[in-house]
């Protein structure tokens, strides 16, 4: 049997979960590290496992299967390894970690002083500048309005950079 080789499937939007199905029905081994997320919704909490790399699912190939996994609809891309064993090692740490619930997220890359838009919900299209973080997830955001301002505390993962 020859060797597994690691790749990195760069998906279509949204298409991780989707691309994970397939490769477990066709015997291809896929990863896709995923953090538990809980929201509220009328007052029942829901808890979705959503991806830790948004758009990337990591994969253990074959030379026979690259040719499969390019033609699913889920992909984009395929993306080549080069360090085969750095990234076995750092894809190990990061499952151990997830393992572990301490709470892995990627490092915000929204900051103090940033200019931002709001993405999604109720304030969606809002222009605002970035006061303060509250830890990985939480963003006090200042929006002027008539020439007043006012603040905002809001999930950061529904801001983009402007």
């Amino acid at each position: 049997m020859s060797e597994l080789l690691w790749f990195v499937a760069h998906t279509r939007p949204r298409r991780e979960k989707k691309l994970v199905e397939q490769c477990q029905r066709n015997a291809v081994a896929a990863t896709l590290p995923c953090y538990s997320s809980a929201h509220k919704y009328r007052g029942k909490t829901v808890v979705f496992q959503k991806p830790l790399f948004p758009g990337y699912v990591f994969l253990q190939l074959e030379p026979g299967q690259k040719e499969f996994v390019r033609q699913t609809d889920h992909v984009a891309n395929l993306l080549e390894v080069f360090e085969q064993e750095l990234f076995q090692q750092q894809l190990h740490d990061v499952l151990l970690a997830l393992d572990a619930k301490v709470g892995v997220r990627l490092a915000p890359t929204i900051g103090k002083g940033m200019r931002v838009r709001i993405k999604n919900g109720p304030l969606q299209g809002i222009e605002g500048w970035v006061e303060e973080r509250y830890g990985m997830a939480t963003v006090l955001l200042r929006m002027d309005f008539i020439n007043q301002a006012a603040a905002v505390k809001i999930d950061a993962e529904s801001l983009e950079l402007i």
